[in-house]
């Protein structure tokens, strides 16, 4: 079995990077700016799935992609969540959060529609986080 990534994640994220273990995307929503990272391991529902081996180094890519949101765009907060309660594929949020954001303190999902990136802006912001995980 290889990795495939979900439908849900292709139509809602842009590649930004390939990590060691995941796949860095950008959530198509303008409101936050939000990564999505996806273990490139096939058959991962839940955090206990993934191999014990690649414990660390999905630990690691979270606290990496936090720090590069922080050094992009310095948020108030970073929200890191795993649910997959609709898209049921392992995927990891990163979200950097600002005290005047249309959900702040709430969680991101369901307070206000996702607002998708108009094409310049889109790739500012690729361009920026790419500079950061680079950095």
């Amino acid at each position: 079995m290889s990795f495939a990534l979900h439908p849900d994640l292709i139509r809602d994220t842009v590649e930004v990077a390939r990590l060691t273990l995941c796949r860095v995307g950008l959530m198509n929503d303008a409101n936050y700016p939000w990564l999505i990272l996806s273990p490139m391991l096939p058959g991962l529902r839940d955090f206990h799935d993934v191999p014990a081996r690649h414990h660390a180094a999905l630990m690691r890519e979270i606290a990496y992609a936090s720090r590069a949101l922080q050094q992009a765009f310095a948020p108030d907060k970073i929200n890191v969540a795993a649910l997959g309660n609709v898209t049921p594929q392992l995927h990891i949020h990163v979200v950097a959060r600002f005290a005047g954001d249309p959900a702040w303190a709430k969680p991101v999902w369901g307070i206000v529609p996702a607002r998708p990136y108009e094409a310049a802006a889109m790739g500012e912001t690729i361009a920026k986080i790419r500079t950061a995980l680079n950095a």
